[in-house]
């Protein structure tokens, strides 16, 4: 059975990509811990991160580091916060989310995000700044997976 983000990168359910590649894709959490919360996640199935092969995970890090640039400067952040907690959906998934400072780790303070316009504002301000940072992955993101 697909996993809940199988079924996003398929396109079975809604995502605000902002990222796609062969191997690897990124979308807004829709529980953000601060606006730009982005969900990296590889294409293939794997449960826990330390079941992944080598080279999906070195994938999955690359991604990640420039997800996290775009974080960065879309929010102005003076870090990229990282976290591979892994119990909410049975896919590896890593956090990427705009920081200023150890609270904004604070996953129960994660609350479902209802509105819709701010989720898309925050996915085209995240596009925005990987784009100006050379990130063409970050382009027609809003296209079948």
């Amino acid at each position: 059975m697909p996993t809940l983000f199988s079924r996003i990168i398929s396109g079975e359910l809604p995502g605000r990509f902002v990222w796609k590649d062969p191997e690897v894709t990124a979308f807004l959490s829709t529980s953000p811990l601060k606006p730009g919360h982005t969900l990296v996640v590889p294409r293939l199935e794997v449960d826990r991160w330390t079941d992944a092969d080598g080279d999906t995970l070195r994938r999955c890090i690359d991604v990640a580091q420039a997800i996290g640039q775009g974080v960065q400067r879309a929010w102005d952040a003076p870090r990229a916060g990282v976290v591979i907690a892994g119990f909410e959906v049975p896919h590896l998934h890593i956090h990427v989310a705009p920081v200023w400072g150890m609270p904004d780790f604070d996953f129960t303070k994660a609350n479902l995000e209802k509105d819709e316009s701010v989720l898309d504002a925050a996915a085209e301000k995240l596009r925005a700044a990987l784009l100006e940072l050379g990130y063409e992955q970050a382009m027609d993101t809003e296209a079948g997976a």
